[in-house]
């Protein structure tokens, strides 16, 4: 399992396009709560370490927190 912490910059029906704030790179995150959060949320996302190499990068979540972990699914 590999952890980012991130900001949301789009929120979309079933995915988040973030920031991560290690590397400063987009990251299409793709998850069934998207809905939960907004723009400019800073976020830490669990998922599996699978990363694509696309542009955007892609990932799958399987966890992800609004910070400071108020809200998860």
């Amino acid at each position: 399992m590999q952890k980012m912490i991130a900001t949301v910059l789009e929120v979309n029906a079933d995915s988040l396009l973030v920031c991560d704030c290690k590397t400063n790179q987009e990251v299409l995150v793709f998850t069934n709560c998207a809905c939960n959060f907004q723009v400019d949320d800073k976020i830490m996302i669990i998922y599996n370490g699978i990363m694509t190499r696309s542009l955007p990068p892609q990932i799958n979540a399987i966890k992800i927190c609004k910070l400071p972990f108020h809200k998860c699914c």
